[in-house]
């Protein structure tokens, strides 16, 4: 008689696959509501960066690649700003990655904020210089383009920084609770 093994979900499991499902929820639910960038920008930002807190990067990276499909197809991203599609899902992986990363060198509290500014910088500034390029490139010089390449520069970074704060809110309030 063969023995039969049966795979059974630790309670860790349950945690991740938990907060995956959370996590990617808002990122499909939201923008579909809410059409405005100051108010979803920052709410995807903190699930990224709740993702890689909590996921590590493979699952966070998944969680990366929704909104912006979900954002273009809701009307939040402009139609003539679908080529920058691949390079937003480019930028949410290097805030996920890059902030794991300074994560690991500055381990402490204060590790947080540093990885989170040093992310932050990064997806804006690779943003910013694709969106330079891709735009140019591809669509015609228009007052409604300088307001699309608007959309892909500072408030990137004005929404990844406050997403960032929120996310760390958010791990603090939960800390607290595991601690009690």
């Amino acid at each position: 008689m063969a023995k039969t093994k049966i795979a059974a979900l630790e309670r860790s499991d349950w945690k991740s696959i938990t907060w995956f499902v959370g996590l990617m929820a808002v990122a499909i639910v939201l923008p579909r509501l809410i059409h405005n960038q100051f108010i979803t920008g920052p709410i995807v930002n903190a699930t990224l960066f709740l993702g890689a807190y909590y996921l590590g990067n493979g699952a966070a990276v998944m969680v990366g690649l929704v909104p912006s499909v979900v954002a273009l197809s809701s009307g939040l991203l402009p139609l003539p700003l679908a080529p920058m599609v691949p390079f937003i899902m480019i930028s949410n992986a290097l805030l996920i990655v890059v902030f794991n990363w300074v994560r690991k060198i500055f381990p402490d509290s204060k590790g947080f904020g540093s990885s989170a500014i040093l992310a932050s910088l990064t997806k804006y500034l690779f943003l910013y210089l694709t969106s330079l390029f891709v735009i140019k490139a591809i669509l015609p010089s228009t007052l409604a383009t300088k307001a699309m390449a608007v959309m892909m520069a500072w408030p990137q970074l004005v929404t990844a920084l406050v997403g960032a704060v929120i996310a760390f809110g958010i791990i603090r309030i939960l800390k607290k609770d595991v601690d009690a």
